[in-house]
């Protein structure tokens, strides 16, 4: 008995002082959910936009594969003629891909055609209101046949003196579509050229613009890094001061060039490089400068290439600035590792 008393004199703090470790624990767990909760509502998740190329399987393929990691999807394919800059019917690529439910799916409406932008299709249609209304009416009723979620217009090559083109061209195309309820337009414009593409008057007549974050080094220029982070960061600062983060989709590379002796350079898909590297013995290494993978064979090629490392990089450093809608430039070519990277 006396052993028993004892005992209970001795378990009876212990008890008391495990009951208040654990409502310690459980307002500590509390306040760390709290913080986590409203980090969460204060950074929201990235949207990740990616564009496939229709004229190309392998587009397909990822397109398949990845969906379900996708909030957007530029599936459609809208070329305008550059001689009438009416769209192409039917048109050149037939967009036949479905999607599983969530995946917003949208077009590009373009001036390239055959091997080039025309910014002579854009200056035409400004002109002339009667071919610009025909064009814009086309265009919804085309998106609005396939439910497109919106239009992403690409319309490159133009110059300073065309911004009121641009923006008439925009505004008619945005109206017919919206009217017909493709209700987000977006305008992709060269990063860094920001007087022939200023964002404040694009943003005016469109939702969005979208910054093509990438050809810091070009097909017909000397060889470099594609998308350089610092370079990155630089342009998307300027894209942000001008209309801030929210009105912005920021385009993100997944691919590379091979510059060989003369130009233009060739587009490189990740498996390309790696397999290209592979077969001449010049071994793909990671630039330290630009943190961009590299290869070359001295006089004869030389190549630069987007991975899942220097993308991952490139999508932290967009989301630090905060931007909340990230496009891949396209799929199809990207290293299959960048899903695991940007947490997909």
């Amino acid at each position: 008995m006396i052993e028993a008393n004892a005992h209970r004199a001795h378990s009876a703090p212990s008890i008391n002082s495990r009951a208040e470790s654990m409502s310690r624990l459980i307002g500590i767990l509390f306040l760390i959910g709290f913080v986590i909760s409203n980090a969460q509502r204060a950074s929201p998740r990235a949207e990740l936009w990616a564009f496939t190329g229709p004229w190309d399987p392998r587009s397909d393929s990822s397109l398949r594969a990845n969906a379900a990691r996708m909030d957007v999807a530029v599936t459609g394919w809208i070329g305008l003629d550059s001689n009438t800059a009416l769209p192409i019917q039917p048109p050149l690529f037939r967009d036949t891909i479905h999607l599983r439910s969530g995946v917003r799916r949208m077009a590009i409406v373009t001036s390239w055609h055959g091997d080039r932008f025309h910014p002579s299709s854009i200056r035409l249609l400004a002109r002339d209101a009667a071919r610009l209304a025909r064009a814009a009416g086309a265009i919804a009723a085309q998106a609005a046949s396939m439910r497109y979620a919106g239009l992403v217009l690409d319309f490159e090559g133009l110059e300073r003196a065309d911004i009121g083109a641009l923006t008439r061209v925009v505004k008619a195309i945005a109206d017919s579509a919206r009217a017909r309820g493709t209700p987000t337009i977006v305008v992709a414009i060269p990063a860094a050229d920001t007087a022939a593409y200023p964002a404040r008057p694009i943003t005016e007549v469109a939702d969005f613009i979208l910054p093509m974050l990438y050809d810091q080094h070009w097909s017909t220029s000397g060889p470099g890094p594609i998308s350089e982070p610092d370079w990155v960061r630089s342009v998307l600062a300027l894209r942000i001061a001008e209309v801030g983060a929210s009105r912005i989709v920021a385009a993100l590379p997944t691919y590379g060039y091979r510059w060989r002796s003369a130009p233009p350079a060739e587009v490189v898909s990740f498996t390309d490089a790696q397999r290209i590297a592979a077969q001449s013995g010049a071994p793909l290494a990671r630039d330290a400068r630009s943190n961009t993978l590299r290869a070359a064979r001295p006089g004869e090629w030389e190549i630069w290439v987007t991975d899942a490392e220097l993308l991952s990089t490139l999508w932290r450093q967009t989301a630090d600035a905060g931007v909340r809608r990230i496009a891949l430039w396209r799929i199809g070519q990207e290293d299959p590792g960048i899903w695991r990277a940007l947490g997909r």
